[in-house]
């Protein structure tokens, strides 16, 4: 009994990372809403959707629907201390604005809006007219 060792399996708590400045992605779609807090990089911190948070049907294309996705990710990004973000915005749903704006009263400070809605240059052709 005298030459008994044991080992505990010691593991370290995994230390999350400080991030002051970042980019905020809001993806608003006719049917849906995203929102997604990221780094400079663009590895994402913390995201949120409506229908993450319960929203169902025509209700998830909705500005209050986004203020309430915005919000959520807000509670989420708090752990990294997300300050200031430059916001992408992409589609053209009814949660563009509203998404924008709720990230201001979450305490963010922006730097820049930029849109990054993808615009062919004619590329593929429309579909054939429906008639009934």
């Amino acid at each position: 009994m005298a030459n008994i060792t044991t080992s505990k399996k010691v593991s370290k708590k995994k230390v999350k990372k400080v991030v002051k400045k970042g980019q905020a992605h809001i993806q608003a779609t006719y049917n849906n809403t995203v929102v997604t807090l990221t780094d400079l990089q663009g590895n994402a911190l913390a995201w949120s959707s409506a229908g993450a948070n319960g929203f169902k049907g025509p209700k998830k294309a909705t500005p209050y629907a986004a203020g309430v996705i915005v919000r959520a990710a807000a509670e989420k990004a708090k752990d990294y201390g997300l300050t200031e973000v430059e916001v992408f915005v992409k589609g053209v749903g009814a949660g563009r604005e509203a998404a924008v704006r709720a990230l201001h009263a979450n305490g963010f400070t922006i730097s820049s809006i930029k849109d990054v809605t993808p615009i062919p240059h004619n590329g593929c052709r429309p579909k054939k007219i429906r008639r009934v």
